[in-house]
């Protein structure tokens, strides 16, 4: 029971306190001697080595920035990482004196172990006991302690924090310290006169997702590489995260607009990479990147947004090997024309766009040029960078450098403060107390005077680096010191007259940083893919649906997330022109087998295949021929014809071609944009010329006469035999109707009856023909008047309706 009660916080009686003290002098005393005659730097490495025994871990001080009238509380964890069980120990606060400068608190932050000669003496309370501490077994801690008896000054000011333990081992009788963690309390009861004003970007930014592909839908649906920018955006994933810290924060939101452009695409549909093909993307995701925008547009209502050059491009990189390769800084500018309507059209924020970010803030006079030549007119540096040694303070960020241009020199302690594993509760904690201290430190360097400084963090903080940077934002809250202050401002803020202006040499720049730019293969990469687009745009009806995917992704092919990632940055590049040689190698010639030209002219075909979705336009297709002696093209060696294909269509062109001479002729077909440039590969096929002799062309036109005459004679043979059967019918019908008239007379019947009868008959049919209500007749009956029925046999002549 009074061992829980010490882990509460209750400390051992004063009569117990007396007693232990009274030990440790007497077992100390016979060793002083010894010690008096050892330097004092040897004392400090015994003490520092046996310190490390126990591993004292500081998990939370809060309040994080006490007033008075507060209690601070520490909690952790004591793990023994040596050999033997550590008893009769005892856990204690060490508070030292204040701080007077920013390099004090540097030289605490790397302390590692116990240090007699600038080490605290430890509070007289609160004070906890420990029995025993085996080796390995964590053991929880808490103190509690009001500020009134920390014995801070009135006046504020950063004050260092210790936890140790004070122990014996069986080999070592002793207490000794055995284990110690130090940390940072600042301390500002009342707001400074001149509080120094911050600013601390939010950057969100992401690596390369979409592809240059794009789906045949009349949407273009995006290809993404990989489904993984829905792991960020998931709650709890780190653009998540990110978001939700940042809205309730007074920072500036740095953005690349690829990200927003990728987050949106999800959102109205896209498709996902699946072995050879692509496969859509799930409804969940899109319903996540949808719920992403919606709140990352609330977010940014009515704060400042910076938009970063479309995808991030590392200017470093482009000012140290892209420069090599003409039209490299083209890409940049694309970039960032294309930065403030993205973000605009996304999130319905006008952004600032004439920022540009180096990587870690690293600068040299090539890397100034390179980011200026695009637009921008602010470059936010790094104080590691562009140093001012001479100064004994932390001066205002913003520096004129010539030309129109501000460096926005970020401090760089405070930018690098939460990079590494903030995992660990201990790790963030400690670089939370530190952020704070510095902030302070740095005002009460020129109390008198108003600052203005910049924290530029890692661009991808994960998620445990941003839960300590929100931390440590919130931790200034109380405005006490500092003030927050956007990029836009702090860019604009007047500048320290002493502070250096000069940009660093180019041999000055940081080699690690150097070790791991793009190749200027990249950038050649780059231009390859960039020329095969500008010959391909040019023929499309509709360019818009190539142009913008395959430009971006080039654009993304300069991304500073390819950092340290040579490998996958290569696949990309290689991915993004297997894209665009795909397109361009569906406008084709087709294969033609070789030909045999008879005579001395004929017309040549040549077709054009289209695959695309698209009509082509603006292509001239040349025929050339090896031998314009023996075949001629239109005239000449080589002929011109203008074609356009419909989409998925092909469209054949006829070439005149004249032969001279036999032989074999080798022919070249070349398909050429409008201003002259080759499109695709060439194609060519043979023709083999065989001129007609003027012998043979004899025979031809003596065979052809042949046949004239032969059809003549067959002609007038048809026409005699026609006329005699004429003739011959003619007579048939004479002799019927004298046979006719000699067989009335015989049955005395005048002829004139005869012809009246003849004369009524077609009468009587048109009065049938014309009644259809009884049924007599129809237009298309036979007469109804035939005359009598007679039994005898026809005579001879008489035709029979049939």
């Amino acid at each position: 029971m009074a061992e829980a009660a010490a882990f509460q916080g209750t400390g051992p009686s004063p009569a117990r306190r007396w007693l232990r003290r009274t030990l440790t002098v007497a077992v100390g005393a016979p060793l002083l001697a010894g010690l008096l005659h050892n330097p004092a730097p040897a004392q400090a490495a015994a003490d520092t080595s046996v310190s490390r025994t126990v591993d004292v871990a500081i998990d939370t001080l809060t309040p994080s920035a006490p007033v008075e009238g507060d209690t601070v509380t520490v909690t952790g964890t004591l793990t023994n990482r040596g050999k033997r069980t550590i008893t009769d120990a005892t856990v204690n606060l060490r508070v030292g004196p204040r701080m007077d400068s920013r390099s004090e608190i540097d030289q605490v932050a790397r302390r590692k172990g116990f240090r007699s000669d600038s080490d605290p003496q430890p509070l007289d309370a609160p004070e906890i006991d420990i029995a025993s501490l085996p080796v390995g077994v964590p053991r929880d801690f808490r103190i509690s302690v009001p500020v009134s008896e920390l014995d801070l000054d009135d006046e504020g000011g950063v004050y260092q924090l210790g936890v140790s333990l004070t122990g014996q081992t069986s080999d070592a009788r002793w207490d000794r310290v055995l284990g110690i963690e130090r940390t940072f309390l600042p301390y500002q009861p009342e707001p400074t006169a001149k509080r120094t004003q911050l600013t601390y970007l939010w950057p969100l930014i992401s690596s390369a997702h979409i592809s240059a592909d794009t789906a045949s839908d009349d949407q273009q649906s995006p290809v993404f590489q990989d489904d993984e920018l829905a792991e960020e955006l998931r709650p709890g994933g780190r653009l998540d995260e990110m978001v939700s810290l940042g809205k309730d924060l007074p920072v500036t939101w740095v953005i690349d607009p690829d990200l927003l452009a990728s987050v949106d695409a999800m959102a109205n549909g896209y498709r996902v990479k699946d072995g050879t093909g692509h496969a859509a993307g799930t409804e969940a995701n899109r319903k996540l990147a949808e719920r992403w925008l919606g709140q990352l547009e609330a977010a940014v209502q009515g704060r400042k947004v910076v938009a970063l050059p479309f995808a991030d491009p590392d200017l470093a990189s482009l000012a140290h090997r892209g420069k090599a390769v003409p039209g490299s800084l083209k890409h940049l500018q694309s970039a960032t024309a294309l930065a403030g309507s993205t973000v605009e059209t996304i999130l319905h924020v006008q952004p600032a766009t004439d920022f540009a970010w180096p990587v870690e803030g690293a600068v040299d006079p090539s890397i100034m040029a390179v980011a200026t030549s695009a637009g921008a007119r602010k470059v936010i540096a790094r104080s590691d960078s562009i140093k001012d040694d001479d100064l004994s303070y932390t001066p205002t960020a913003a520096r004129p450098i010539g030309g129109g241009t501000t460096a926005v020199v970020s401090d760089a302690e405070l930018s690098t403060a939460f990079q590494g594993d903030m995992v660990r509760a201990e790790t963030s904690t400690l670089a939370v107390q530190e952020f704070l201290a510095q902030t302070l430190a740095i005002t009460l360097e020129q109390p008198q005077d108003r600052r203005s400084v910049v924290v530029a963090p890692q661009r991808q903080p994960s998620v445990s680096q941003a839960q300590a940077m929100a931390a440590a934002v919130r931790g200034l809250g109380a405005k006490r010191w500092t003030e927050p202050l956007d990029l836009v401002a702090a860019a604009a803020a007047k500048p320290d007259p002493d502070a250096t202006t000069t940009v660093p040499r180019t041999g000055q720049y940081p080699k690690k940083l150097r070790a791991t730019e793009l190749p200027v293969d990249a950038f050649r990469d780059m231009k390859t893919t960039g020329d095969e687009l500008d010959d391909f745009k040019v023929i499309l009806s509709d360019a818009t649906r190539v142009v913008p995917p395959i430009g971006n992704a080039i654009n993304r092919e300069m991304s500073t997330s390819w950092r340290g990632r040579t490998a996958e940055a290569a696949i990309y590049r290689v991915d993004v022109q297997d894209v665009l040689q795909r397109l361009t190698k569906s406008v084709v010639l087709v294969d033609k087998s070789d030909l045999t030209l008879s005579g001395r002219s004929a017309t040549i075909p040549v077709t054009v295949q289209n695959k695309l979705l698209q009509d082509v336009e603006g292509l001239v297709l040349r025929l050339t021929s090896s031998n314009g002696t023996r075949l001629k093209v239109d005239g000449d060696t080589s002929a011109e014809l203008p074609i356009t294909v419909r989409a998925g269509h092909s469209q054949s062109v006829k070439f005149p071609a004249s032969a001279n001479a036999n032989g074999q002729v080798s022919m070249t077909a070349q398909l050429y944009t409008a201003d002259g440039t080759p499109y695709g590969t060439s194609m060519t096929f043979s023709v083999k010329v065989s001129e007609m002799t003027p012998t043979v062309m004899l025979v031809i036109a003596g065979g052809v006469l042949l046949l004239v005459l032969a059809g003549v004679r067959m002609y007038s043979q048809r026409k005699r035999l026609a006329a005699r059967a004429a003739e011959a019918e003619a007579e048939a019908e004479a002799q019927a109707e004298a046979e006719a008239e000699a067989e009335a007379e015989a049955e005395g019947k005048a002829p004139e009856h005869a012809a009246a009868d003849t004369a009524e008959a077609p009468a009587a049919r048109d009065t049938t023909e014309g009644d259809t209500t009884d049924g007599a007749g129809h237009p298309s009956d036979p007469d109804a008047d035939t005359g009598s029925e007679s039994g005898d046999p026809s005579g001879p002549g008489e035709k029979v309706d049939r």
